[in-house]
């Protein structure tokens, strides 16, 4: 059951993640591809912006990427869900909230 949560949410982030990438070479695509001066475009955001945003989007679903493949090492290796800090086992209802958690709230 845990192992298939943590896939499930692996295989979200990873949807995302995939996304995300397409959506932002398709802005590095169209910023290639105009002249356009967008720091003075009033109506709205900048290209710039924009690729700021679609980048840090990106960089966190890689984040949540890694945070779970070492969810699924931990489990494998019969530690997940104990805390890397004071060694007890972090409460269901923080694993509940948060699979990939590594310490328990007392040491977060």
């Amino acid at each position: 059951m845990i192992r298939d949560e943590l896939l499930r949410l692996r295989a979200s982030a990873h949807s995302e993640a995939t996304t995300l990438a397409a959506d932002l070479e398709s802005l590095f695509a169209a910023s290639r591809d105009s002249n356009a001066d967008d720091e003075h475009d009033p109506e709205g955001a900048t290209i710039g912006f924009e690729r700021a945003q679609l980048t840090a989007l990106l960089a966190a679903a890689r984040a949540r990427i890694a945070e779970v493949d070492d969810a699924l090492t931990r489990l494998d290796a019969g530690t997940y869900g104990n805390c890397e800090g004071c060694g007890r086992p972090i409460p269901a209802d923080r694993l509940a909230v948060r699979p990939f958690a590594r310490r328990c709230m007392a040491c977060a």
